[in-house]
This record gives C-alpha cells, structure tokens and sequence, in this order.
C-alpha cells in the first residue's frame, strides 16, 4: 500500500508535516497496525485466517483516511481494496490462511501487468507518473513533456517502465513463494516490510540510471554543438564578399 504525499507548502515546516503525515499513515496502517492486531488477535485464540482477514482492517482504514483527505480514490488504493476482497474471500472461503496472504500480490502484480502494457500506449506509465508529479500545467513539466520528442529521452523512460513492471512483477511472485514458504506470522511481517524495500530499490535504481541518462544526453548535445560550429581560427562568414 502507497499512500500519495500530499502537495507541499510554500513553508518548509508545512512540507515537513506533510511528509511526517505520509510516514506515519505508512507505520499505522501499513505494518505496525496489521502485525500487532494479528499477534494480539491469535494471542486470544482466533484462527490465522480470521486473525488475517481482520488485520487487513488497517489498510483499508489507510485507504479510507487518504480518500477522506484528497476527496478521491486514487488506482493504488482501488487496487489494495480490491486485494484485501479477493484475499478476504478466498480466504473465508477455503480456511486457507496462505490465500489471505497473497492478497498483496494482486494490486502489486496489477500494477506490474500496467508499466509494462503502457509500453504500447503513447506514454509509458512511468513518465505519466513523472509528468503528475512535477505538474503537466506548470512551467518544469511543459518543458519536461517536450523533451518526449528525443529520442534518448523516450528511450529511458520506456527502459525504466519496464524495469518497475519486471520489478513488481518479481515482488508479486515472491509473495506467493513467501507466503507457501514460511510460517503465517513470518509470512505476514515479511509482506508488510517487502512493498517498500522494492520501491526504496528501485527507487535508487531510477535515480542512478536517470542520472546518467541525463549525462550521456548532455554528452551527446555538446558533441552536436561541436560539430556544428565552425573550426577554430575560421571566420564564420566573410562580410566583404571575398
């Protein structure tokens, strides 16, 4: 579950909040939450399905808390309510506490399935994303919607579409391993930590090969200046006609 920070503020202390806001929404409702409500829920006795599907009380809450706030309900947050159903049910339905589990795998391989179809959509996915951060009607992102028009830019941003949709691809199935593998509460505390160690890394990874995508184009405009200005010593043209 990812909640969406919210705009910040002209004060650095608003933006501060805000980004406190966002990290506590993440520590309640995201892990603290579930893991402690389950721990105390098979401490009195409920079985690991019902213990489960009553854990996943807290990011649906999450979800609630986010919509009463930005007054809509974004796709990340559809698709956690429609994994916590489809777990719910199968779980209640079968007594199996490991369908419960791979609810998580749902949204996550959704979301992989999308970056990589984007892939044939005009823009891929991951610059949409780009482009709603910095803003499509603000000065930065008009200038960063033009830049779509090279081709080194297009290239990167349709490298990094599919690494993210490989990546959550790869975290949906290891959920199900996971969830096959280890005991119910390990299984549990390791679905709850695993959707933001993949984010942080492929997060970092974004950064890094953004970076040098940004150098290699830098490189590759300066060495077109280059060869496009006049040898050294030469005038440009010759006023006097001869």
């Amino acid at each position: 579950m990812h909640y969406v920070e919210p705009d910040s503020g002209p004060a650095p202390a608003v933006g501060g909040r805000s980004r406190l806001t966002y990290l506590a929404m993440i520590a309640v409702f995201d892990i603290a939450g579930p893991l402690a409500a389950y721990s105390l829920l098979r401490s009195a006795g409920l079985t690991s399905v019902r213990a489960l599907v009553l854990s996943g009380v807290f990011p649906a809450l999450g979800v609630a808390v986010t919509y009463a706030r930005d007054r809509r309900l974004d796709a990340i947050g559809g698709l956690v309510l429609a994994g916590i159903a489809v777990g719910t049910i199968l779980g209640l339905a079968t007594g199996s506490a490991r369908l419960v589990l791979v609810e998580g795998s749902v949204p996550t391989a959704v979301f992989g399935l999308v970056c990589l179809g984007s892939l044939w959509s005009r823009r891929p996915l991951i610059f949409r994303f780009a482009l709603e951060f910095m803003g499509a009607d603000t000065p930065k992102g008009r200038d960063f919607d033009d830049r779509w028009r090279y081709l080194g830019f297009r290239h990167a941003f349709r490298v990094m579409t599919v690494v993210w949709g490989a990546g959550y691809l790869a975290e949906a199935a290891a959920r199900v391993v996971i969830a096959e593998t280890f005991t119910t509460g390990t299984a549990l505390a390791i679905s709850k930590v695993m959707p933001y160690a993949v984010a942080a890394l492929l997060a970092g990874w974004t950064y890094a090969y953004s970076q040098r995508a940004r150098r290699r184009g830098e490189q590759m405009a300066a060495a077109a200046a280059a060869q496009a200005a006049p040898p050294a010593g030469l005038p440009d043209s010759d006023p006097a006609g001869h």
